[in-house]
């Protein structure tokens, strides 16, 4: 079964769908990404050399909940999500062409 067909089982099977209307599923991923971010509040640097187990377990859970609710989000409002991540990912390589862009952080309209 796949990931949006298992979201809507498990909300079905508490009649939660009725709460997830768009906007409550933005707001509801907006926080669990706040929540995520929480895990790396005050560590120098953030990488992964100074994540210990027991944050390396919640920000597995963090993003298992960040991707469960971008799922229901995507289907709440009719997105593909592969379909919309491919073409970003095209729509991206023509705004920071590889040749230009290699190794330099700055936005697309700073180069």
């Amino acid at each position: 079964m796949e990931l949006r067909e298992l979201t809507r089982v498990f909300a079905a099977e508490r009649d939660w769908q009725q709460f997830h209307t768009p906007k409550n599923l933005a707001m509801a991923l907006s926080v669990e990404v706040a929540e995520l971010v929480e895990h790396f509040q005050w560590l120098r640097t953030g990488s992964s050399e100074e994540l210990d187990e027991r944050k390396r377990e919640g920000i597995q859970h963090e993003l298992a909940d960040v991707l469960l609710y971008l799922v229901q989000l995507a289907d709440a409002t009719g997105v593909d999500l592969r379909a919309a991540a491919l073409e970003k990912l095209r729509l991206n390589g023509e705004k920071y062409p590889a040749a230009v862009v290699k190794g330099d952080a700055r936005k697309y309209d700073e180069y």
